[in-house]
C-alpha cells in the first residue's frame, strides 16, 4: 500500500471529524484535463472505486488520494514546429519573426497540439494517524509532497504541517549505528544490505553499498575520511524493510512474508485488511524510528 513515506506532525489544534474533512475534500474533486489544459489536480476516493468516499477511516487512520494530471508536448517537437513556422513567415513574407513574435507562435503551436498530447496521472496517498498525530505522504519528491500539502491545508481549516524533529539528525545516528558492533544497534532495527556515503563539498565523493555486508570497520574508515551516511537499509523486527535517508525519509518499504498473513484485521474486504495492518505496522515502527533517532523534539 505504501512504497515511500515522508513524515510530518500534526499542528496542535486540529480536530476536524471525518464528516467535515470529507465534506471539505468533496469541494475539490479531481477532473480530468481538458483539451488545451496542462495540468489537474484534485481528490479521488483512496478506495479506488467510482463514488467511494474521499476520506476512509481504518483501524483509527484516515485515509484520502491526491492525483495530479498533466500533459506534456515534448519540447524538440514545439521547436520543429516553431521553426517551420518561422520558415514559412520568411518564405512568404520575406522577414524573420522577432522573439516576442516567436513567443506568440510558440504558445499558439503549444496550444494547437496539447489536445493530442497523452495525460500522465500521479496520485499520492496520504495517512492521517490520529492517535500519534502525523500525516505521512506516499511520496518522496519534495515539489510533488509540497504541492499536496498546499492543497490539504487549503482544503481543511486548521490544518497545520510541521516537520519532524528529532534529537539525533538520521545522518548522525545512521553513522553512529554503522560505526557499531551489530550488538549495540538500536532496539528493534538491523543493518540491511544498501548504504550510501557522502563526503562533503561541491564534488563529493560518493561510496554505495549494494547488496553487500555492511562492514563495521569498513564503514568506520568511510566515516573517518569525512563521508556521512546519506540512505542506509534497514530492517524492522523482521517484518518491514526500508530505506532511511538523510532527509528523514522512509524508501523502498516491503513488508515481509507473514506479515499480512498473520495479522487477524477480522471480516472485511481486501483495502480495509490491507490498511488496517499497513498503517497498524508503519506506525509503530516509526515510533521505534522516533525513539532511534533520540525522540521527538517538540517546540
Amino acid at each position: 500500500m505504501f512504497k515511500n513515506l515522508t513524515v510530518f506532525r500534526i499542528g496542535d489544534g486540529f480536530a476536524a471529524t471525518l464528516e467535515q474533512m470529507e465534506q471539505a475534500l468533496a469541494a475539490l474533486p479531481f477532473h480530468p484535463c481538458g483539451p488545451t489544459q496542462m495540468q489537474s489536480e484534485g481528490w479521488v476516493p483512496p478506495r479506488g472505486q467510482p463514488h467511494a468516499p474521499l476520506v476512509e477511516s481504518v483501524a483509527g487512520h484516515r485515509l484520502m488520494r491526491y492525483r495530479i494530471e498533466t500533459k506534456r508536448v515534448p519540447g524538440a517537437v514545439v521547436k520543429r514546429a516553431l521553426q517551420a513556422r518561422c520558415a514559412q513567415i520568411e518564405a512568404s513574407e520575406g522577414r524573420q519573426p522577432g522573439r516576442r513574435e516567436q513567443r506568440d507562435l510558440k504558445e499558439a503551436i503549444l496550444q494547437e497540439l496539447l489536445p493530442m498530447a497523452f495525460a500522465q496521472a500521479v496520485d499520492v496517498q496520504i495517512w492521517l494517524d490520529v492517535g500519534a498525530g502525523r500525516i505521512a505522504f506516499d511520496s518522496t519528491s519534495p515539489k510533488r509532497v509540497d504541492a499536496v500539502v498546499t492543497a490539504l491545508v487549503r482544503a481543511l481549516d486548521g490544518l497545520r504541517v510541521e516537520p519532524l524533529e528529532t534529537a539525533l539528525s538520521p545522518a548522525t545516528a545512521m553513522a553512529g549505528w554503522l560505526g557499531s558492533a551489530p550488538q549495540d544497534w538500536p532496539t528493534h532495527f538491523a543493518p540491511g544490505r544498501d548504504a550510501e556515503l557522502k563526503s562533503d563539498g561541491d564534488s563529493p565523493a560518493v561510496v554505495r553499498f549494494t547488496r553487500h555486508v555492511l562492514d563495521t570497520e569498513d564503514m568506520q574508515r568511510h566515516l573517518a575520511q569525512g563521508k556521512r551516511p546519506t540512505k542506509l537499509a534497514l530492517d524492522w523486527d523482521g517484518r518491514v524493510s526500508f530505506v532511511l535517508t538523510d532527509g528523514a525519509q522512509l524508501r523502498r518499504i516491503a513488508f515481509q512474508d507473514g506479515v499480512f498473513e498473520d495479522n487477524d484485521a477480522g471480516e472485511g474486504d481486501g483495502f480495509d485488511t490491507d490498511a488496517a495492518i499497513a498503517t497498524g505496522e508503519l506506525s509503530a515502527l516509526i515510533g521505534d524510528l522516533l525513539a532511534a533517532l533520540g525522540g521527538e523534539q517538540r517546540r
